[in-house]
């Protein structure tokens, strides 16, 4: 406590996505029915890909990462958004939300750099088909994952130290449903300048580097496709391609159009689109890469009919 009368900030609020209690229900029937679809689809995918040996290749081995991830990400959130709910509770405490921060920070860029390292992984099928066994070593593979987890873990690092270094003051009330970094931001009674330039230039970096990876991946692979001459040929290139390309278009645009922004102009309509790519986008990327994706749906049918 300071001269100033600032009380020192032990626990945060958050205040959800609304305040009404009937509309809570609806809220935490929706999360909890999302949860556990992302948790089962994500890991019937891992199994399919770990049960069947013709899905041991560099693409399902990206897809079961991007699948462990995807059941990462939203279970740093929502478990404690349903526990709160259910002991009738709104409080996080500070530790517990700068942990929640690292890891959805982590996770978040993660999920990029895997999409990255997938449309890569594409690039080298569709124009280099006849090299893509010795471009595309499992030790390359391994290398590309781990340099990822390596990259994206410094960078949720810096952001949560430099989060740690602030002062919050006796407002504390998050109009969030977990600890966003945005919102966590506009809650502190000291400059935020450093943060806010680290979110747009290392912050953009992490973000541009493997979008801009993806779309150069895709230039490239439109390009020869465009070179084919056999209509059946070109759907063959670029049936390998549309499941990726869904899950890049959800996912970057959603980050696109919450964090492209300094964090004093973030708004309620923020908050509702944080939703898409932290719970939304983990649940239906099993749906889209199974009901795209003939080998995904041949191994489950395995699966099932072993059961």
């Amino acid at each position: 406590m300071d001269g100033d009368n600032q009380t020192i900030v032990t626990e945060f609020i958050l205040l959800g996505l609304t305040r009404q209690s009937e509309k809570e229900e609806v809220v935490f029937g929706l999360f909890l029915w999302m949860y556990l679809v992302t948790i089962s689809g994500n890991l019937l995918i891992i199994l399919a890909i770990s049960c069947d040996p013709h899905l041991h290749t560099p693409m399902y081995f990206f897809l079961a990462n991007l699948s462990s991830v995807d059941i990462s990400a939203p279970s740093v959130i929502v478990p404690k958004a349903l526990v709160n709910h259910m002991l009738g509770s709104k409080s996080i405490s500070y530790t517990g939300c700068m942990t929640q921060i690292y890891f959805f920070i982590t996770f978040s860029n993660m999920d990029g750099f895997l999409l990255s390292v997938m449309a890569y992984d594409r690039y080298v099928a569709i124009c280099h088909p006849l090299h893509y066994t010795m471009m595309m070593r499992p030790r390359l593979c391994v290398l590309l994952v781990a340099i990822s987890w390596a990259i994206t873990n410094l960078h949720a690092l810096l952001h949560t130290l430099l989060m740690v270094r602030l002062t919050f003051c006796s407002h504390n009330a998050v109009h969030h449903f977990f600890c966003d970094p945005y919102p966590i931001l506009k809650l502190s009674c000291s400059d935020t300048f450093i943060n806010d330039l680290m979110v747009f230039t290392i912050g953009g970096l992490v973000f541009m580097t493997p979008f801009t990876c993806i779309i150069v991946s895709y230039a490239y692979i439109f390009s020869k496709v465009l070179k084919l001459k056999s209509a059946h040929g070109i759907r063959k290139a670029l049936s390998t391609c549309g499941s990726h390309l869904t899950v890049v278009s959800l996912f970057y645009g959603a980050i696109l159009g919450i964090y492209m922004h300094p964090s004093s102009t973030y708004t309620v309509q923020d908050t509702v689109a944080t939703v898409i790519f932290t719970v939304v986008t983990p649940m239906v990327n099993p749906f889209i890469y199974s009901l795209r994706n003939r080998d995904i749906k041949g191994a489950l049918r395995k699966i099932i009919l072993r059961s």
